[in-house]
């Protein structure tokens, strides 16, 4: 089912659960960043640690929910695991995202819900 209809939108709220749970795996603060990271070419869970400066059981963690997701895939080579994003689609949703961040300007960021105090889902 798509999100958006030509019709009118009779949607419930289980009709949008999976469009929820995509959000809800990106809705991490590490876990965007490892997808931003992926976004510029595969890494090993070392690199993704180094680069964004977080432990590295956390990121072994995001990396795990985001596979599970099917937004991330691993490739073994010997016994290293080179992880990229799993869908080109993904990139284009997140160059819409910046899109409509831009056109909002500050909005977002000053939603008093989800805005930088607001909540964050785990995995």
């Amino acid at each position: 089912m798509s999100i958006i209809e030509s019709e009118v939108c009779t949607a419930t709220t289980t009709d949008v659960e999976p469009a929820v749970a995509l959000f809800r795996s990106l809705g991490d603060p590490a876990r965007l960043a490892i997808v931003r990271r992926l976004a510029a070419g595969e890494a090993r869970v070392a690199e993704l640690t180094a680069d964004l400066g977080l432990a590295q059981s956390t990121v072994s963690s995001h990396v795990a929910c985001l596979k599970d997701c099917g937004l991330v895939v691993g490739r073994m080579e010997g016994r290293r695991v080179f992880y990229s994003l799993a869908r080109s689609e993904l990139l284009d949703m997140l160059a819409a995202a910046e899109t409509l961040l831009a056109a909002t300007g500050s909005a977002v960021a000053l939603c008093p819900t989800y805005g930088a105090d607001g909540q964050v889902s785990a995995c």
